[in-house]
């Protein structure tokens, strides 16, 4: 019974062992390429800021809408009375 407690718990450290290195170069391997990535998208932010100098986008000019505004109380009564009559 002894030889069989010790074979399992032999077995179950061993089986925790692999699973931490596992883990730890499964881990490690997501923080090196999160790593890589954040270098690699500050250097593409200031190869774009370089770039926008010598290669400027036009900016449109923004288009004002002309909006009527209703300044007839006859247009503003008529307006009402057609809400009411859709309920």
């Amino acid at each position: 019974m002894s030889e069989l407690l010790c074979g399992l718990c032999e077995t179950f450290t061993t089986n925790i062992a692999d699973a931490l290195n596992l883990m730890v170069i499964g881990m490690g391997t997501v923080l090196i390429f999160l790593c890589i990535m954040i270098v690699v998208m500050h250097l593409m932010s200031k190869s774009v800021m370089v770039l926008n100098r010598y290669f400027p986008e036009e900016i449109p000019a923004a288009v004002k809408k002309i909006s009527k505004k209703i300044t007839d109380d006859a247009d503003v009564a008529v307006a009402v009375l057609s809400a009411m009559l859709k309920k």
